[in-house]
């Protein structure tokens, strides 16, 4: 059994981070700035810079088909190098990709949507959710009627990353009321101009979300995305991605708070001697420590089950359930590290403390996944001590 990353693989990761520490970190004092005014931490044209300076080093499109230009990373090494991006709070991402489920699309919807994107040329969002339809995904509510020149589509969506920002979304409509999740639900795509409006959701984070309204919204019978009734398969192959990358990204940011953490306990000092000596402290260090390398392997594990095409779910709820989890107790811990200093905005634990909350409710929430992971091992589907 080999843990360890290949000669090249290494290469790779240590080219990102030093990526990341010279290119991106710096810009976290500004963007903390900028957020203090409400505006965006990292501007679309700044995000661009960035990731034009990332293609030109040859980081583009991670996961992307090399016949779109993309790297084509094995699920690991996504895992590893969205680890790396996870170390600062900088709203960076690599440029070249696009939702997974756009790959479904024809010929003349990926020329219109999926390359334009991958291209950073348009904005794109996923539309699940609804006001009363957030884990039961088989809840919405959000209609498209046909009529003589396609569909008209009725509803509401909320929390939808980038809705605010996107030009297009992809939405999912109930198009046949009896059947539902057994294929009732239909994915569209929706340019902003056919009429659909959005408006800003205030978070306890940074995290920039949205709701949008459709009022009538026309869209032609080109508009569908994959098959009438199959969108529901499509939505769950999109959040299923997510189920690995987000404790990923938890990695990094425990692994930077962790480090600042250690280095804290070694400088300050109390009653005479640093406070990394004291039980109190060394115990909350070592329980990070501990947290954070079992949620590497459970992350890493799911994103070789996926590479080896492997039924990945019940690893990668472990893993999102995991990662979720040890990184809000990881900046918890920092936080009181730290102390009264912690709590200030002069240093970036209290930003990272309010943003890394919803790690625990968006892509599955921590009692679905908890739901997912006991369904799954007493339908016997999975068998505790399994490894492969």
């Amino acid at each position: 059994m080999d843990f360890s990353l290949s000669s090249e693989e290494q290469q790779v990761r240590a080219t990102v981070r030093s990526f990341i520490e010279k290119e991106v970190m710096p810009l976290e004092t500004e963007v903390l700035r900028r957020e203090a005014r409400g505006e965006a931490g990292l501007p679309r044209d700044e995000l661009r810079e960035l990731q034009a300076k990332a293609r030109k080093a040859g980081y583009w499109g991670l996961g992307t088909p090399e016949r779109y230009g993309g790297m084509e990373l094995s699920a690991v090494m996504q895992s590893v190098l969205t680890t790396e991006l996870g170390r600062t709070f900088v709203p960076f991402e690599f440029g070249g990709h696009a939702d997974n489920i756009l790959y479904a699309g024809t010929s003349e919807q990926q020329a219109a949507y999926l390359l334009p994107t991958l291209e950073g040329e348009r904005i794109s969002c996923f539309a699940l959710t609804e006001p009363g339809a957030g884990s039961d995904a088989t809840a919405i509510r959000l209609s498209a009627r046909r009529d003589s020149a396609g569909w008209v589509l009725n509803g509401e969506k909320t929390f939808i990353t980038r809705g605010h920002e996107a030009d297009f979304c992809i939405v999912f409509a109930v198009t046949d009321p009896a059947l539902k999740s057994r294929g009732g639900i239909t994915a569209f795509l929706v340019d902003r101009e056919r009429g659909w409006t959005s408006s800003p959701i205030p978070t306890l984070g940074e995290h920039r979300i949205a709701s949008l309204h459709f009022d009538d919204v026309r869209v032609p019978g080109s508009a569908v995305l994959g098959e009438v009734g199959h969108g529901f398969a499509l939505a769950m192959r999109w959040i299923g991605r997510g189920r690995y990358l987000i404790p990923s990204s938890a990695l990094g940011a425990a692994e930077r708070l962790l480090t600042m953490a250690i280095d804290h306990a070694n400088s300050r000092s109390a009653f005479g001697q640093a406070i990394g000596d004291y039980q109190a402290i060394q115990w909350m260090i070592a329980d990070c420590a501990v947290a954070l390398e079992q949620s590497r392997w459970l992350t890493l594990h799911a994103a070789w089950r996926i590479d080896t095409g492997l039924d990945a779910r019940l690893a990668s709820s472990m893993a999102k359930l995991s990662g979720a989890t040890m990184v809000n107790d990881v900046v918890d811990k920092v936080l009181q590290v730290h102390g009264a200093m912690g709590y200030t905005r002069e240093l970036p634990i209290e930003r990272w403390y309010r943003e890394l909350r919803v790690a625990r409710i968006y892509e599955g929430t921590d009692e679905i996944l908890r739901r997912t992971i006991a369904r799954e091992l007493l339908a016997g589907r999975d068998v505790p001590g399994h490894l492969g």
